[in-house]
């Protein structure tokens, strides 16, 4: 019998239209999975974990390896996973709440919320006396908007992801959202945010950022309430998706997975977010544990058009809205959508059924994160697909032939 959550999925699954109907081959997922194991035997990667869901059923759930490299439990489905940047889509669902109830609006400029940010500036590197660039500081046009912030244009940036002087303004501000040391709130996010410059002109440039760590902060101003309250009440509860939070409870943290202590191929460590503490700062871009179980819970209520088990999260016509491409074709030197994809409010969207390097349809939209996760919806095969795993160095690799693997089983 399965119990808690999967249970509780399967029963979901079996309320999505046309459920039954069209079953999966497990073949090429098992193959996909016996390499994954292989893996394992090299020292390549501690483990992971595939769910399938097509057609209103999960066709497939199976973890392969170790939990933690460093015990000899075995992995599980139930394993809890550091997921960072697929906390985005999430947050990206708190802000539509609050769009929906017009408590902002996606053209409000941020600083109508976060007075902060008014005014910022845009740095430019120009040539400086000794041929070195110089930072040159302009007048931003425009106020970064709430629609900037949800699609990456807001001309935010990391201070990781390349070089620049922008970036280097960053890490001497130590703007670092979802690092594991950081000892300051939403609050005070904002407040170093003011002091650095912009990478580019808002609504200009493509750039993935901390633009949903600032959302997160404007989604507690917003509303407020902390973002793991509002997340809890709103979306996480409802959608029982128990085992989904910023902080995993002792009770929970034997389930915790783990990466390697030094990356495979670099040989560098690898420090990823700790589990035993509730962290300062709860980081919109990356702060969430959760399983594969939990999260397919959370892309089965967007395949269903914003509601799950009866619930209602958010309206059919704000999860059509947020899965459009809202990118007017701008990209940036960093485009991380790639080629055929365009970006939404907080989600990837596949522009056509060629042009992408990785198997799909059109519509279909994505997200990931740093250690490795992934997870997408294909709504033309009612397909819903997640990856847990904690290897940062390995998300290239996996990502695409687990996709392949995924679509060879379609009937």
């Amino acid at each position: 019998m399965l119990a808690g959550s999967s249970a509780l999925l399967l029963s979901a699954c079996a309320q999505m239209p046309g459920a039954g109907k069209s079953a999966i081959n497990p073949a090429p997922l098992d193959a996909f999975m016996k390499q994954v194991e292989k893996d394992v035997g090299a020292g390549i990667v501690p483990g992971a974990v595939l769910l399938v869901a097509r057609d209103g059923k999960i066709q497939y759930r199976k973890a392969v390896g170790r939990q933690d490299p460093a015990a000899d439990k075995p992995m599980a489905v139930d394993s809890l996973f550091r997921v960072y940047s697929m906390t985005k889509p999430i947050v990206s669902v708190a802000a539509l709440i609050l769009i929906e109830e017009g408590r902002m609006g996606l053209a409000d400029p941020v600083s109508m919320y976060l007075p902060e940010l008014k005014n910022l500036k845009v740095g430019v590197e120009k040539p400086g006396p000794n041929g070195k660039p110089v930072l040159e500081l302009v007048p931003s046009r425009r106020d970064i908007t709430v629609h900037d912030l949800m699609r990456h244009m807001s001309g935010l940036t990391y201070g990781v992801f390349g070089s620049s002087l922008v970036k280097s303004e960053y890490l001497k501000a130590d703007i670092r959202p979802g690092s594991e040391d950081i000892d300051y709130d939403n609050a005070e996010l904002v407040r170093r945010v003011s002091k650095v410059p912009l990478a580019f002109q808002p609504g200009s440039t493509w750039d993935y950022s901390i633009s949903t760590d600032i959302l997160g902060a404007l989604v507690e101003k917003v509303s407020g309430q902390t973002l793991d309250v509002f997340l809890q009440q709103r979306i996480l509860g409802p959608l029982k998706m128990k085992d989904t939070s910023f902080e995993v409870p002792a009770d929970k943290q034997g389930r915790v997975a783990e990466a390697f202590a030094l990356d495979p191929d670099t040989k560098q460590p690898m420090p990823l977010l700790d589990k035993r503490r509730k962290p300062k700062l709860l980081a919109g871009g990356a702060g969430l544990f959760s399983t594969a179980d939990d999260y397919a819970r959370f892309a089965l209520m967007l395949a269903q058009g914003g509601s799950l088990e009866g619930v209602r999260i958010v309206s059919r016509k704000s999860v059509e809205w947020m899965t459009r491409d809202h990118t007017d074709g701008v990209r940036g030197p960093a485009y991380a959508p790639g080629p055929g994809y365009g970006f939404g409010l907080g989600v990837a969207v596949r522009l056509a059924d060629g042009q992408a390097t990785i198997p799909g349809s059109k519509g279909d939209f994505h997200w990931g994160g740093y250690a490795g996760t992934f997870w997408w919806h294909d709504p033309v095969e009612n397909l819903v697909a997640v990856w847990m795993i904690q290897g940062p160095g390995r998300s290239r690799y996996y990502r695409p032939i687990m996709r392949s693997a995924v679509y060879s089983s379609l009937d």
